[in-house]
């Protein structure tokens, strides 16, 4: 098992700057022990709630960017998907997220074949078009955000030993 160890330092800088910034330093640490990408060996080091804590993380980033769409084209659906990522959020309290999540899935079993192939700008932005069933997908995720990722901020916060361990020693 990786061992994710925080300085309580950066904690409380994080904590100090905001639930971005407090969820952010967690991901961070998660991804430098995994050894900055998440692989099949790495991801069979980490727990469910650290795999999930990024898979969060990298969904909100994609789709606060360009969407559900680009998530898929960017090669992160399988990983979203095809995950136990929707039911782990329900557990951790997120029901709407992982409704979203499912709806998403009908989606991209649907979709993916088109989405995911190589393709111009052009192309790619037409796919906003053709697929308008991303758009409610999309706007809801974007309502809610904020309110997703005060709640997982408050989740790590409450359970930081599921996450990292805090080293408070200086050095």
């Amino acid at each position: 098992m990786i061992q994710v160890i925080i300085k309580d330092e950066a904690l409380q800088v994080a904590a100090r700057a905001g639930m971005d910034e407090f969820m952010q330093v967690f991901v961070d640490s998660i991804m430098e022990a995994a050894g900055g990408e998440l692989t099949a060996e790495s991801m069979a080091e980490l727990n469910s709630d650290q795999i999930t804590l990024v898979a969060y993380s990298m969904l909100r980033e994609e789709v606060m960017d360009g969407g559900f769409i680009q998530l898929i084209h960017n090669g992160l659906g399988r990983f979203i998907f095809f995950n136990p990522f929707a039911k782990a959020l329900a557990q951790w309290g997120l029901v709407d997220l992982a409704r979203l999540i499912r709806k998403g899935h009908k989606l991209y079993k649907k979709y993916h074949e088109a989405i995911e192939v190589e393709c111009t700008d052009e192309e790619f932005m037409a796919m906003f078009e053709q697929m308008p069933e991303f758009d409610n997908l999309d706007d809801e995720f974007v309502a809610n955000e904020e309110e997703w990722t005060s709640d997982i901020a408050h989740f790590i916060d409450n359970n930081i030993e599921k996450f990292a361990s805090i080293d408070g020693k200086e050095g």
